[in-house]
């Protein structure tokens, strides 16, 4: 088994960076082309995560849509759908939310020590909780989902999410979509949040493909080793 799953990060941005914008209602940034590409890379996986913040703001299935891909895993062995995994470092998840309520895969919520016995309470009967650290260890993380069979993890933000796997080098590959519009609003999220990223001749990323999808396009880099082999 390897130390980690590989780890692809699946995002769509507007123009000038921004993954949505400061409304209640969610952006849609990309299209039903594209949408159903990610579908396709969804079914490729072993498990999705996303941020608890993703599951409060956008309150996502992370399902694979597609009855032909669901039929396909299962033909390979596979659950319909992949595991859902979280990460929380307040413990403050509504058990009642989509992740947690839709589809029959496994659900796995990796909290902060302080907050696992709280997580633990809200979630009990819907999701395997972990206590991950305090503060939550990305590294450990990825190594228990590694042991639990997971061997290639989408990420599906957010922005605090898509930081730590870029600044702690452990995102392999970056799927990263540009919707024609701009957003403009500093109160809005952006696609990586601030952060320490690496800054050196070889921190810069392999351009592997560049896919027009109707009005969006999609630029695929590779960020490792692993990915370019």
């Amino acid at each position: 088994m390897p130390d980690r799953p590989y780890v692809l990060l699946s995002v769509a941005s507007s123009v000038d960076g921004y993954i949505d914008d400061a409304t209640s209602e969610r952006l849609l940034l990309s299209n039903e082309a594209d949408f159903d590409r990610v579908d396709e890379v969804r079914a490729s996986a072993d498990a999705i995560l996303v941020g608890a913040g993703t599951i409060r703001r956008d309150n996502p299935r992370l399902v694979v849509r597609s009855a032909a891909r669901r039929a396909g895993r299962a033909a390979r062995g596979l659950p319909e759908n992949p595991v859902k995994v979280t990460l929380t470092g307040s413990g403050d998840l509504d058990p009642a939310a989509s992740f947690f309520t839709s589809g029959q895969a496994g659900k796995i919520a990796y909290a902060a020590s302080p907050a696992a016995g709280k997580a633990r309470e809200r979630l009990a009967g819907v999701a395997t909780v972990v206590d991950a650290g305090d503060p939550a260890d990305l590294p450990g993380v990825l190594a228990d989902l590694a042991a639990r069979g997971v061997r290639r993890l989408m990420v599906e933000g957010g922005s605090t999410i898509f930081r730590e796997f870029l600044a702690e080098g452990l995102a392999d590959e970056l799927h990263l979509v540009i919707a024609p519009l701009f957003v403009g609003d500093p109160a809005a999220p952006r696609f990586a949040a601030d952060g320490a990223f690496p800054r050196h001749r070889g921190s810069r990323m392999d351009l592997a493909e560049v896919r027009q999808i109707g009005d969006v396009v999609l630029l695929r880099y590779l960020l490792s080793q692993a990915a370019r082999h």
